[in-house]
């Protein structure tokens, strides 16, 4: 009888080595993020839905977009996990080794026109992210009204913009297990130092998928 056991919701691989952002998040600190805090949603998420086989197949963000038909008995969990799930796996890719340290083209012209200049984004966007209190991450998203325009946005905990109708561009975590073994309590330094490690490739690729209303935001 084999009783190895599948499980639907995996762990992403790191895109880069741990010590690739380095001096700006240290490999200690992304190793213990990525093999034990994001190892760890991924594995309460799908303790949580394993009694639901209806639940099983459903992606991570559909869960999010769902929540109001998760069973009430783990629907704070799923919320919860899912959350840290998607928002974890989002943010890996948000960063790159090879950040070319500003955006370009539409995503810049985008930038430009709804804040002032890519300086006004940035300043405001570290200011949201030093005024979080307690746990949670900075958005940079797309609204789905108001002229489709970007917007920065905070969420506490693991909540994930998407199910406000906003498709995320660009995320920062600043949860203290993000940078505290090398930034202690300065998270306006961790905030300034993150910059230069943002891949704003990606962050362009989202925005264009952005364009499409029926493009998933996971």
């Amino acid at each position: 009888m084999n009783n190895t056991t599948t499980m639907k919701h995996v762990l992403p691989p790191l895109p880069y080595d741990p010590a690739a952002l380095e001096p700006h998040i240290d490999a200690k600190t992304m190793t213990i993020h990525h093999d034990k805090h994001h190892a760890t949603y991924v594995e309460k998420l799908n303790k949580a839905i394993e009694p639901y086989p209806e639940l099983e197949e459903r992606s991570a963000s559909w869960l999010l977009l769902n929540i109001d038909k998760i069973p009430e008995v783990v629907r704070t969990a799923v919320r919860n996990n899912a959350g840290g799930h998607v928002n974890h796996s989002l943010f890996w890719k948000a960063m790159s080794p090879k950040s070319k340290g500003k955006p370009s083209g539409r995503l810049a012209d985008a930038i430009a026109r709804d804040f002032g200049s890519f300086e006004r984004f940035k300043t405001q966007f570290d200011q949201a992210g030093a005024d979080l209190f307690g746990s949670g991450w900075t958005w940079l998203a797309r609204s789905s009204h108001d002229g489709r325009r970007l917007v920065i946005l905070s969420t506490a905990g693991h909540a994930n913009p998407m199910v406000t109708g906003h498709f995320p561009i660009l995320l920062n975590d600043v949860w203290e297990h993000a940078y505290y073994l090398k930034y202690q309590n300065r998270r306006p330094d961790y905030l300034h130092g993150w910059w230069s490690v943002v891949d704003w490739d990606e962050a362009a690729r989202r925005f264009e998928r952005s364009e499409d209303p029926n493009a998933n935001a996971e």
